[in-house]
């Protein structure tokens, strides 16, 4: 597909191989002919996959990512257009994308589709071709002094990231973390070169008060990340501005989902 001058691009991309990461997630390695094209910012990168519908060869997508590319596609046949999530970059390296697929228990088209992925089979991702893009959240102040961050399953692609990133380029920064899982083998072991890094696993339904409840927080000015559900998320927040006295500027936060709401009733409303 033609290249844009947004640095964003239509890359055409097929599964290598699938791991089965725990009851609850999935990770799906990409390559393919445009996958070296996709330029990650590290952290938490995010980006639009469209995977085929059943019936489908391949994703049906506008011809190209130009400025209408959304009205484009929500014109196509609803039957027929691409299934389209956002999702975030777990690992890249050369010939290869990692994408960590939440399961959500089997439900929905992107779920079933991570759930019996297999090699050869086709996906198409809107994503970065340059590095220093708007898909990236996660950009610490100057003056930072530690960073808090929270987040669920959905989330956990994303934290994994930020983690890694802090661990080349900030080392010396203290990182507080806590992500809510559903089951105990969805624990991930999140490498990094940090020297004080603390990561919390939390049970299903437990980040809000695990967070509210914590003690014994680092010295200084710091920034936080928040992402999940969007109730937890909002909560999450109110807490570190009224009783944390966080300065608002230095809250990244995020709904990646809504209790009681799909992904497409969502891009509908």
């Amino acid at each position: 597909m033609a290249a844009t001058s947004s640095g964003w691009d239509f890359l055409d991309l097929r599964v290598l191989r699938a791991q089965t990461l725990g009851p609850s997630m999935r990770r799906i390695v990409f390559g393919g002919p445009d996958v070296d094209r996709f330029r990650s910012g590290g952290r938490d990168q995010r980006f639009k996959l469209f995977l085929p519908r059943e019936g489908e060869a391949q994703p049906l997508v506008p011809t190209w990512a130009g400025p209408d590319w959304y009205a484009e596609w929500r014109q196509l046949d609803p039957e027929r257009r691409a299934v389209m999530r956002s999702y975030t970059v777990r690992a890249q390296r050369p010939g290869e994308l990692a994408v960590d697929f939440a399961l959500h228990d089997g439900t929905g088209p992107a779920g079933r589709w991570a759930a019996s992925a297999a090699p050869g089979d086709r996906a198409l991702a809107l994503g970065p071709t340059d590095a220093d893009n708007a898909g990236v959240d996660f950009r610490l102040p100057q003056g930072t002094r530690w960073v808090l961050l929270t987040a669920d399953l959905t989330a956990l692609p994303a934290v994994a990231g930020i983690v890694a990133w802090l661990g080349a380029e900030r080392p010396e920064l203290p990182v507080r973390a806590w992500i809510e899982v559903p089951f105990e083998r969805d624990r991930q072991e999140l490498a990094s070169q940090s020297t004080d890094v603390d990561v919390r696993w939390v049970a299903r339904g437990g980040l809000p008060g695990a967070v509210l409840s914590a003690d014994r927080l680092p010295a200084g000015t710091p920034y936080a990340w928040l992402a999940g559900e969007a109730g937890c998320v909002r909560d999450l927040r109110r807490h570190l501005l009224r009783e944390r006295g966080f300065d608002r500027a230095r809250i990244t936060f995020t709904g990646y989902w809504r209790r009681g709401a799909s992904e497409d009733e969502l891009l509908a409303a």
